[in-house]
This record gives structure tokens, sequence and C-alpha cells, in this order.
């Protein structure tokens, strides 16, 4: 028996491993094929290097490391949040939803964590729900950037203070990076800071507790995923580069992040 054909009965009735490549937008079939000979594309972690081998969409690929998404039913979208809309599908007060950014989508989307209705920025918006559990879960902690305006002028021990940790009332938490940008105006300061908590409110009660309340937060970045340009209230699907980064990220983190432990908090 060939090697061909004994890689074809892996999934007999799946597509072979180059089709579902160039579907995927990773390269043409002949350049996947040539990828796949040189020991670049992994099947389920294992080096595949004969083209021919058949995959289903639930199978793990990766080309150089990298994650692509062979389930074409799945949907993957950046939203910039805008203040005053609450992160849920369907509040039950009535608030402006997500459902005014999900309407024009075929596909049932949900979001990816949470932020608080005070909060605008970066959202994922997606119909896969593994991914949306292991990026939003609190045990694998995936970092996220935001840009405060705050009261008063912050000073770099103030910045210090951030990174090295305080003691808040449900436990002690330090940033992952702070800085500030530019000096105080009007009676405000600006901070950037980063960190990988998912602790409800956890940037206001942070700033809150040096002294400087937020006057307005927003995320810029979420993992791999920086807001860019895009504009408030708009979306846009994520680009191949982008999706394959978070791939990765979270199909690294499911067998770390516990099933037990609840993702449903705003965490800005």
């Amino acid at each position: 028996m060939s090697n061909t054909t004994a890689l074809d009965e892996t999934h007999p009735e799946g597509e072979r491993l180059q089709k579902v490549m160039a579907a995927a937008g990773v390269a043409s079939r002949r350049v996947s094929e040539d990828l796949i000979s040189q020991g670049r594309v992994t099947v389920n972690g294992e080096i595949v290097d004969e083209p021919g081998r058949r995959v289903l969409s639930t199978d793990r690929v990766t080309v150089d490391g990298t994650a692509i998404q062979l389930d074409a039913s799945r949907r993957y979208v950046m939203l910039n949040k805008p203040i005053g809309v609450v992160s849920s599908m369907a509040d039950e007060g009535g608030r402006p939803d997500l459902r005014d950014f999900t309407s024009d989508y075929d596909e049932r989307l949900f979001n990816v964590g949470r932020l608080d209705a005070n909060t605008s920025g970066l959202l994922v918006l997606t119909n896969d729900g593994e991914l949306a559990h292991v990026l939003a879960h609190p045990s694998f902690g995936v970092s996220k950037t935001y840009i405060a305006k705050v009261s008063g002028s912050v000073s770099a021990q103030t910045v210090s203070t951030l990174t090295r940790g305080i003691e808040l009332d449900d436990g002690p938490i330090h940033a992952d990076r702070a800085r500030l940008l530019g000096a105080a105006s009007g009676g405000a300061s600006m901070v950037e800071i980063t960190l990988h908590s998912g602790r409800n409110r956890i940037v206001r009660r942070m700033l809150d507790a040096v002294g400087h309340p937020v006057i307005e937060l927003v995320r810029r970045q979420f993992g791999p995923l920086h807001l860019g340009t895009l504009g408030m209230g708009r979306t846009r699907d994520l680009t191949k580069a982008e999706l394959g980064e978070l791939l990765t990220i979270s199909r690294d983190g499911e067998g770390d992040a516990a099933v037990t432990e609840s993702a449903g908090e705003a965490d800005a």
C-alpha cells in the first residue's frame, strides 16, 4: 500500500490536506503541497510531509506553528464597542446591546468576554464557542491593553505602584505593564495599562485605589489583536494572520483552562 493511500485512509470521508489549506487561504494547492513536502505542516500535532492526507474540519492543522481554521462555518469579527452598549446579546433592562452589531451577519455571533458598559474598545464576536471559552477564561489570562483618561496628575511613582502591585478587596493585583502617555493636561492624565486579569472592573478599581478615578476607558488590544483605526461602532472580520495568531493561542491553552470558573464578568 502506498503512503498516499495509507494517509487517505486516516479520514477517507475528509478532504485532502492541500485542498483545505487552499480553502483556508494559506496558499494555492501547489504551494500548499510544497509546504507539506517541506515538513512545515502538522495535523493533530504530527508532521505530515506527504500530500494526500485527508483531514476533517475538526482536525488541528498548523503551518509553521500557526494554527489555521478549517471549518468555514466559523466567523470571527472585531467590534469597536461604543460607550453605553451592554456586552450582552439581549439586555433585560432594554439598554443598547450587541444585537445592533450582529444582526447583519448570517451566523449567530456572541461576544468573547465582556467590556463594562462605560468602557469602549476592542471586543471579539464569534460563533466559535471553544475559542471563546479559552480566550475569555480567567485561568487562561490573555493580556489586554487599555488607555485610561484619569483624574489628576499621575506621577512616575504611581505608575510604578501599579506594576509592583496593590491590594484590593478581592486580593492583590498588579499590571503587567503601565506607562504615562504624555504630560497631564486640563486636570487629567492618560495612562496605558496592560494586564491579564479577568476580574470585574479591574482597571477602574486599580486606578481608583491609587487615587486617580477613570474618566474614560478604552481597550486597544486583546491578545494579539489591535484595534488600530477601526471606527467607533464599526465591525470587521479578522484577517487570516490575526485569526492564525488567535487560534494558536487558543489551542495552546485549551488544556489549561479550568472548566469550573465563570468567565462572564466585565473585566474593565
